[in-house]
């Protein structure tokens, strides 16, 4: 028979892949027949809507679960070992004893699952058992309908009416908990002015009028912040709201509604929808009706109403908003916590009621199920008719994406209901498709721990193979005792079969060397660790109510080896909240406050500055003062908040000039315009903004506060803009615009940028694109005349706003003419109607052509703040010996200054920066129109410009040549660089050095960033981040660890060993994905320098321990065999074998795994460069394994057996009452207290912390060992010949004496050894705890947390920030100098700023060089960029 390989079981259980074919929804038509079989079923066959998320179901759990136990190769090897011993012939004396450790810990292991996966099955009943209204009446030609078995419908009903039990106990104890909790709160004095409110009432929706002083409101789209009225529904419908939504949601849902009856009404017909009005409908055909959510199919109709919960994944068709719009809380799918807006299909109009169904008819076409959450590729298919008297009608298409899709998981709000089409089922939807866990990571620790197993199984293998030698050699013998004493061996007379049975007999006698309880022990502890962590409250973050969450138990001691960090900056190291602060319209700039990451650092510590002479490094507040000349209305008191903007920008609606008034409204109109902001009106009748990304919300909110409001949107894509007095000049009077929506290209990491067309209110259509300054210069229309004083002086403040840390951005626009677009729009829609995987490229692509020629109307900048803490948590990171390396998609000017705000860069630090470019082809097509007179790249190759730069650093500043040799010895090098050096990349150029066929490059990338203090990498993308993860993790093989906050971090943060998340303001993906969730990064310190070095060191004095005591009690064993051939006789008593592990000596090393603390916490976080032991792995290593423990437990064995035996050796001892102790079995029991009392010992004294639980423990540990001993030898009939053997060990005095000597004597080296160490060579650990024996760190409070900047900042020297004349490009490399140069004489550009710092538009002290040019365009010089676009050549 065929063995079934683990892979094999492990295939068996694989979730199965979702269908690759695309699929064809048909709705009241008649299937076509290549989508039927030869019996004329439909061939596609969909999934139920029954989703089942549990492991195990009740028929299979026994078998699966021992399955999936038994593919642990340690359960294997001691069921292996429990067979041996059903047979006689192995002699054990007790077959069903031997079996208890292995049941035991197999049955905690299956009450563990099963426990886990009864919750689950809980929940996935609540879910499946959730109401929905389903169209019914009409027939889906999509599914083979089958009638339930009645064995089948039984099995449903007695599944229902179990769960319906459970869940009625369950509620009847929840309730009786409510009550006396409201009984005991009832008792307590309530607050004066307290008011009960009722637990079951609804918020009334607040009147919105929006349309009292301006006309045409009414049609503007809101989302209210309330829950909207039931009024419209019968009042017994609304009692019977229920405040239980199921699984997974996170808002109430409601009851079933379905009592209303079918009316029977018939919406008037909607031309150019799939609506046909040649047909009549039959009275009371179609109805609603209620059903579960397991009985849904593809194909179906389902009605859903507000605040339910989506049942599965479906294309909306209409929707109880007039305008088609609904909005949706992905809270269940991505942890985001704004509202998505959601647009029911046009061809949809028309479909309120269950009759209009009948006279619709259509095709829906899809992509296969995908795991994407923002991804769908659909198209509807319908014959569209033009009015009542059109009978043949035209066959038409609507495209289907994201927008239009609700996703199962997502709940409804805000509308009262919508009507969908079912295009996915099951495990078919995405939810379920994207529903596995963090992939699964193995701790560096427990990869060695397997080396060790091994090591132990090759030992026990040479101890057993010796005595089958032995004893072997042994029946070779004549004429000893055995020829006349022993009867016929089971094996014969044969010295190889004996030899060979006593291998297995001893395999059995010692297989307590390879530990059956170390995993689960190891579980143990690790579960507490977790607890702990969670526990920490000052780790929790009380503004978002968030602890320190675990999501993966099981790599705690990783945390204490962490080498590398590698972090997001936007909402990781930064607020990720966004203040506007300021613009440059048409070459002019407008402040709006201060960038306080600009001269917050200053202000704090300039006391303690090193360089009180250095000119001050500001390049906005300088010219701020120049402003307050020039407009008397700034003032620095006026400062913007929470998106804001102060006098200045009501100043440039002021303005005199004519033409910069009018270039100013019209960038104001593009800020309004260009975004997909949701508007949310507040009780106050004041409009709110929501986005998904915070710079939309901030950048809406500028233009507002500068006179130009953006109110809200419609179904035909009206955009009402209201215009402030300041703007129109009317005398005081507000106007409403009505700008058309056209179309909207949306924004994504590979465009980077976003693009609206809209016609304005006088008729003409304008683009309105804003996106990176690199991709917006370079799709500028260069033939206008005064392009080249715009981009320069564009470009000039942008590089100012970047120095200064803010966050930039360019707004453009074009003018189309009607045809101009008609034919894109042409192009763009039949691009979008693709539904295979090119439909993403092919938009882009129509989308780049109207994205050209643009004309430049100025940009932004939004300041993005701090977190509290980054400065010092960076500081104390790098003090624990941690390199941190910071990936981001921001520019390489706005990380840079960031990097110097949070100290992770220095004004000591010489900066590298590396840049790519283009290839040579794409630069000559950029430079073909510069009159020849900028110098090209010289025929040079990307990535030969690129090594050419990291050779030459790798040889001037580390001597080194980047060889396959010096990347190993760098490996075992753990230290902090020496050299003050970073390193600042570009994307661009590390998709050269991360491409496959540049592995030496990356080779020698990976040793120069080994050799630099910092590093930064700007404009990655996401995938790039989880390359460099991967580059350091595998190249060096070191202990990584990402943090980030937002879905474009999720992948660096499962490449990494532990992946930590932030629940920050781009929602919880990150957090969702990752092993630990935080609130802040602060907090990082003291889960790495405190949890994760207390776990890392308890790990790795504990598994030691545990070996080390299986040693002390086996080979004892061992020594025994040489006095009687190894013939598998028993020292011990079988029960002392088997409950060894599992009672005597359990306890104390759980206790050392949870509880022991080296120093206290507060001292851990004051002395950081205690982390460097775990990163040095000084606690844990094989050869430390061998030395300390393994050899010392040989040791101890010998004292156990010896002092036994040599007791004995020549005399007979003998009880008080004249009995003999000198069996084996009593000769056990003096070996085996030894043997325990000196283990528990022995572990307490390599503990740090003793408390009064630790030492109950302890003696508790050896209290069961006396207790077992003597209750279990008081039962003649349980110990048979070791009856009376406690009492008789017990009273004898020798016993006491050697139990003392012996215990004394193993021990004693161990502690000998110890003090000496401590003495003559001391390691921190020891010094730092000698410190705080005298008393240097009593000053700290216990909760001391040093990453508290008030806290800190008195104590530390913080680094100015960094010069203008130390700027990043004076240190790049000599090669990339080389290719660009500057003119010597003053370039064209200079001239541009010259007269700009007379005008007070620019910083007399910033540098040309903070504008750097991105390397996209291939150009790398300030100079060369105003040449590309301006035709200038000086």
């Amino acid at each position: 028979m065929k063995l079934i390989s683990p892979s094999r079981i492990k295939e068996l259980f694989k979730k199965p892949e979702p269908p690759k074919q695309p699929r064809h929804i048909f709705f009241n038509q008649e299937l076509p027949s290549e989508y039927k079989d030869a019996k004329g079923e439909p061939v596609m066959c969909y999934p139920h809507n029954k989703v089942r998320t549990t492991k195990y179901t009740a028929w299979n759990f026994l078998a699966k679960n021992i399955t999936l136990q038994f593919m642990n190769i340690a359960n294997c090897y001691f069921l292996f070992i429990i067979i041996l011993g059903a047979f006689q012939i192995f002699g054990v004396q007790s077959p069903a004893m031997q079996a208890v450790p292995l049941i035991v810990i197999v049955a905690l292991t299956s009450i563990k699952d099963a426990f886990e996966d009864f919750r689950r099955a809980r929940a996935d009943h609540q879910m499946n058992t959730s109401k929905v209204h389903r169209l019914c009446g009409l027939t889906n030609p999509n599914i083979i309908i089958k009638k339930k078995t009645l064995s089948s419908r039984l099995s449903d009903w007695w599944s229902r009416k179990l769960w319906a039990a459970g869940d009625a106990v369950a509620e009847k104890v929840k309730k009786n908990r409510k009550v006396g909790s409201s009984a005991k709160n009832s008792a307590s004095p309530k607050p004066k002015g307290h008011t009960e409110k009722p637990s079951n009432s609804i918020p009334a929706r607040p009147s919105v009028d929006g349309s009292s002083s301006l006309p045409g409101l009414s049609n503007i789209n809101t989302v209210d912040s309330y829950a909207p009225s039931l009024g419209s529904l019968a009042p017994s419908l609304v009692s019977n709201v229920s405040d239980v939504s199921g699984v997974g949601s996170l808002a109430p849902v409601r009851a079933s509604l379905s009592t209303v009856r079918c009316t029977g009404r018939l919406t008037p017909f909607v031309p150019e929808t799939v609506s046909n009005p040649n047909i009549i409908p039959t009275k009371n055909a179609c109805r609603f009706r209620t059903t579960y959510w397991e009985q849904l199919n593809v194909g179906d109709i389902i009605r859903v109403r507000e605040n339910e919960e989506i049942p599965c994944d479906c294309v909306v068709l209409s929707s109880s908003d007039r305008d088609g719009i609904c909005y949706v809380e992905t809270k269940n799918l991505d942890g985001e916590t704004s509202l998505r807006r959601k647009s029911s299909l046009k061809c949809g109009s028309g479909l309120v009621h269950s009759a209009d169904f009948e006279r619709a008819a259509f095709e829906i076409d899809t992509e296969p199920p995908s795991r994407n959450l923002y991804k769908f590729r659909g198209v509807i298919r319908y014959q569209s008719y033009l009015n009542t008297e059109d009978t043949t009608g035209t066959f038409e298409s609507e495209a289907i994406d994201i927008d239009n899709v609700l996703l199962r998981g997502c709940i409804l709000r805000n509308v009262s209901w919508v009507l969908c089409c079912v295009v996915a089922t099951g495990e078919d939807t995405k939810i379920m498709l994207n529903s596995g866990v963090t992939p699964t990571k193995r701790t560096k620790m427990a990869k060695a721990l397997n080396k060790i197993v091994f090591m132990n199984f090759f030992l026990l293998f040479v101890m057993c193979f010796a005595a089958g030698l032995i004893n072997g050699l042994f029946y070779r013998k004549k004429g000893n005792s055995r020829t006349f004493f022993e009867y016929k061996p089971y094996a014969g007379w044969s010295p190889a079969a004996n030899g060979a049975v006593d291998f297995f007999v001893n395999l059995i006698l010692y297989q307590t060397l390879v530990p059956i309880s170390l995993y689960i022990t190891i579980e143990i502890i690790k579960a507490f660790q977790a607890f702990f962590i969670y526990s920490d409250v000052q780790m929790y973050y009380e503004e978002k109510d968030m602890p320190c969450t675990p999501k993966t138990w099981t790599i705690s001691d990783d945390l204490g080896q962490i080498e590398y960090v590698f972090s997001d900056k936007t909402g990781t190291l930064t607020q990720n909240v966004m203040e506007f602060r300021g613009c440059t319209v048409h070459g002019k700039k407008y402040i709006g406050a201060v960038a306080k990451s600009e001269t917050e650092e200053d202000e704090k510590k300039k006391d303690v500055s090193k360089d009180q002479s250095r000119p001050p490094t500001n390049s906005i507040k300088p010219d701020l003062e120049k402003d307050s000349n020039m407009y008397p209305q700034l003032n620095e008191k006026r400062l913007s908040v929470a998106g804001s903007i102060s006098v200045p920008f009501d100043s440039m609606l002021l303005e005199q000039q004519r033409d910069q008034k009018g270039y100013n409204r019209e960038f104001l109109i593009s800020l309004a315009l260009c975004h997909d902001v949701i508007t949310k009106r507040l009780p106050d009748g004041k409009i709110e903004y929501h986005a998904e990304s915070p710079d939309e919300a901030a950048l809406v909110s500028a233009a507002r506060d500068a006179g130009i409001e953006f109110l809200g949107g419609t179904r035909d894509g009206g955009r009402y803009l209201r215009l402030r007095s300041s703007v129109t000049g009317k005398g005081g009077k507000s106007t409403l615009d009505k700008y058309q929506l056209l179309q909207t290209i949306p924004f994504n990491s590979a465009r980077k940028r976003m693009s609206v067309v809209v016609q304005t209110p006088q008729g003409n259509i304008v683009v309105y694109c804003k996106g990176a300054d690199n991709v917006i210069y370079k799709r500028l229309d260069n033939s206008s005349k005064d392009i080249s004083t715009v981009v320069g002086r564009t470009a000039i403040h942008l590089g100012e706003f970047a120095e200064g840390g803010l966050r930039t951005l360019c707004v453009a626009k074009r003018e189309l003419t009607q045809k101009q677009f008609s034919d894109w729009k042409t192009a763009y829609d039949k691009a979008s109607q693709c539904v295979d995987e090119t439909r993403e490229k092919r938009m882009e692509d129509v989308a780049a052509k109207l994205e050209e020629h643009l004309n430049l109307l100025g940009g932004t900048a939004i300041e993005d703040r701090l977190q509290d803490g980054v400065g010092e948590s960076i500081d104390l990171i790098h003090r624990a010996g941690v390199k941190l390396w910071v990936l981001t998609g921001d520019k390489v000017e706005t990380a840079i200054s960031i990097g110097f705000s949070c100290r992770l860069l220095t004004n000591e630090m010489e900066l590298i920066v590396i840049g790519g470019k283009k290839s040579k082809q794409s630069i000559n097509a950029q430079t073909e129109n510069m009159d020849g007179k900028l110098e090209k790249s010289k025929g040079l190759n990307n990535a030969e410009d690129i090594e050419n730069i990291i050779d030459d650093m790798l040889r001037s500043k580390f001597n080194l040549d980047g060889t396959e040799e010096e990347l190993v010895k760098a490996r075992n090098d753990h230290s902090m660089p020496e050299k003050s050096i970073a390193v600042v990349v570009d994307g661009d150029a590390l998709a050269i050095i991360m491409s496959p066929e540049n592995k030496h490059i990356k080779r020698k990338f990976l040793l120069l960033c080994k050799q630099c203090q910092s590093v930064l990498c700007c404009r990655v993308s996401p995938a790039q981040k989880a390359e460099i993860v991967g580059m350091v993790k595998h190249g060096l093989q070191v202990m990584t660890l990402a943090i980030g906050d937002g879905a474009n971090d999720v992948s660096m943060i499962q490449m990494a060993n532990v992946g930590v998340g932030i629940a920050g303001q781009e929602g919880r993906q990150a957090a969702m994905a990752s092993d630990y969730a935080i609130g802040q990064f602060r907090y990082l310190v003291r889960l790495l320098m405190v949890h994760g070095r207390w776990s890392y060191r308890r790990l790795a004095q504990m598994i030691p321990c545990f070996f080390y005591k299986n040693v002390v009690f086996v080979f004892p064993l061992f020594w025994y065999g040489i006095f009687c051939n190894f013939d598998g006789t028993y020292l011990y008593e079988f029960s002392y074998l088997m409950l060894f592990n599992l009672f005597f000596t359990s306890i104390p090393v759980i206790t050392m795994g949870c509880l022991d603390q080296d120093v206290p916490a507060k001292v851990s976080l004051a002395v950081p460069e205690l982390y460097r032991r775990g990163i040095l792995n000084s606690d844990w290593s094989i050869p430390r394994f061998l030395t300390l423990y393994m050899l010392d437990g040989m040791y101890e064995s010998f004292i156990c057996f010896f002092f036994t035996w040599f007791l004995h050796w020549k005399g007979v001892f003998a009880n008080q009452n004249g009995m003999p102790v000198d069996h084996r079995f009593w000769l056990g029991v003096f070996s085996a207290h030894i043997a325990v009392f000196s283990c528990n010992t022995y572990i307490l004294l390599r503990q740090y912390r003793w408390d009064w639980l630790t030492l109950l423990f302890w003696f508790l540990s050896f209290a069961v060992l006396l207790f077992w001993t003597g209750v279990w030898t008081s039962s003649l009939s349980g110990s048979t010949i070791f009856y009376m053997a406690g009492a008789e060990c017990y009273g004898t005095l020798s016993f006491w004496v050697l139990f003392a000597i012996g215990t004394f004597s193993s021990v004693i080296p161990r502690i000998a050894y110890d003090v000496c160490r401590q003495l003559l060579k001391p390691n921190d650990v020891d010094i730092i705890r000698e410190q705080v024996r005298k008393g240097m760190y009593a000053n700290l409070p216990s909760d001391y947390d040093p990453t508290i900047p008030n806290v800190v900042s008195k104590q530390s020297n913080v680094e100015s920030p960094p010069a203008k004349n130390n700027t990043f490009l004076q240190n790049v490399s000599q090669p990339f100098k080389s290719i660009f140069t500057h003119n010597k004489k003053k370039s064209w550009l200079q001239n541009i700023k010259d007269e700009m710092v007379q005008e007070g538009q620019s910083s007399a002290r910033s540098s040309l060089d903070g504008i750097r040019s991105n390397a996209d365009i291939g150009i790398s010089s300030p100079s060369n960029l105003m040449r590309a676009y301006t035709h200038n050549e000086r």
